[in-house]
C-alpha cells in the first residue's frame, strides 16, 4: 500500500523521457558512465602508485648495499695501491 508500484515507476519514467528525451537521456547515460570508468582508473592508479611507494625502501636498501660494497671495494683496492 504505502510502496511504490511497477505502474508508478512506469510512469516516472515515461515523463522523464517525454521532458528530456532520449537522446539527451542516452548523453546522459554515456557521460556517467566515463565519469564511473574515470574514477575506477584513479583508484587502481592510486593502488599502483601505493604498491610502488612501498616497493621504493627496499630498492633504496638494495641500492645501498650495493653502494657500500663497491666503496669497500674501492677502499681494498685503493690500500693495496698504497702498499
Amino acid at each position: 500500500m504505502g510502496g511504490i508500484s511497477i505502474w508508478q515507476l512506469l510512469i516516472v519514467f515515461a515523463i522523464i523521457v517525454l521532458l528530456f528525451g532520449t537522446k539527451k537521456l542516452r548523453n546522459i547515460g554515456g557521460d556517467l558512465g566515463s565519469a564511473v570508468k574515470g574514477f575506477k582508473k584513479a583508484i587502481g592508479d592510486d593502488k599502483a602508485a601505493d604498491k610502488e611507494v612501498d616497493k621504493e625502501p627496499e630498492q633504496l636498501d638494495q641500492k645501498q648495499q650495493s653502494a657500500e660494497q663497491s666503496t669497500d671495494q674501492s677502499t681494498k683496492t685503493k690500500e693495496k695501491d698504497q702498499a
